[in-house]
């Protein structure tokens, strides 16, 4: 039951730290890795499979927010936006792969905006994701850092 409790309590933070909500999943993962009982693998996989999911969120904000363009509340200007596009379509969907970055939710969202593929996103951001977790275990491990 502890197991379970742990995992689903990971897997809320790093859903949560993966959207436009400011939260960090890293200290949780750290925490139950150092405590032992959950195998770190499990932590891992529940950890990228959360964080994914979050930034999937992120990528249907985007993919819907264009209707919302030139509303008075608005949180972007078309400036910003056409920069925000222009950035994006420079680096491409490439820079998903950097999407566990702190800037990581504006990527993640303009991906929707750029109606990137919703199976490319997945893979990519999930590529990134569960490196970004493998790392942090590692250096959590002391095997790297």
């Amino acid at each position: 039951m502890v197991i379970l409790s742990s995992l689903f309590g990971l897997f809320v933070a790093a859903f949560v730290a993966a959207t436009i909500v400011p939260f960090q999943s890293e200290i949780i993962f750290a925490a139950l890795q150092v405590a032992g009982r959950v195998p770190v693998v499990w932590l891992i996989v529940v950890a990228s499979i959360g964080n994914t999911l979050g930034a999937l969120v992120n990528y249907y904000i985007g993919f819907g927010i264009t209707r919302f363009e030139g509303k008075r509340w608005f949180p972007a200007t078309p400036a910003q936006m056409a920069r925000a596009e222009a950035w994006f379509q420079r680096w491409g969907v490439w820079v998903l792969l950097v999407s566990w970055l702190p800037a990581g939710d504006v990527m993640t969202v303009m991906a929707g905006v750029m109606r990137t593929p919703v199976w490319l996103f997945i893979v990519l951001v999930g590529i990134a994701k569960t490196t970004r977790y493998i790392g942090l275990a590692l250096i959590t491990a002391g095997l790297i850092g």
